[in-house]
């Protein structure tokens, strides 16, 4: 007999249904080319980005990112990218830059406008101890970069 693993977002999450959860699933959904989401439900597109306090203990303190955690990265980032773009109409680019040693940096800019600008590192223990941690952290950014582009709207409008 086979046990299955309990899933660590639930089927009927309320953040699925918020534009932010709506926008992960759609990034991820975007950078798969050969349509392994195809069939799978927003929940299981998005558990990827949940480590829980054990999983995270059984990763290496030091270790090298690998193609699909730097994939998960970018997707978080396009996502918030793309929040700001639709809250105040001008466009938000991500940057994300990281090490072969998952030491990096993420900028995203409106016009000339820096709107976030965070450091990273140990990035192959990128996660979220919950759906709803990672929403907070994301609505965190995205307030303080709508907070930014409309203090300085002559730079973002550049």
């Amino acid at each position: 007999m086979t046990m299955t693993a309990t899933p660590k977002i639930a089927q009927d999450d309320p953040v699925l249904e918020t534009a932010f959860g709506q926008e992960m699933v759609r990034q991820m959904r975007a950078i798969d080319a050969y349509g392994t989401t195809d069939n799978q439900s927003a929940a299981e597109i998005l558990e990827p980005f949940i480590l829980t306090k054990e999983e995270k203990r059984e990763l290496p303190i030091v270790g090298d990112p690998d193609e699909i955690v730097i994939a998960r990265i970018k997707v978080f980032y396009n996502a918030i990218a793309a929040l700001i773009e639709q809250e105040c109409g001008l466009m938000a680019v991500p940057l994300v830059n990281l090490t072969h040693e998952g030491f990096g940096r993420v900028l995203i800019t409106v016009g000339k406008l820096v709107v976030l600008d965070r450091s990273l590192r140990d990035v192959h223990r990128f996660g979220f101890a919950s759906l709803g941690k990672m929403k907070d952290e994301a609505d965190k950014y995205l307030s303080v970069a709508i907070e930014l582009v409309g203090e300085h709207s002559d730079v973002a409008g550049l």
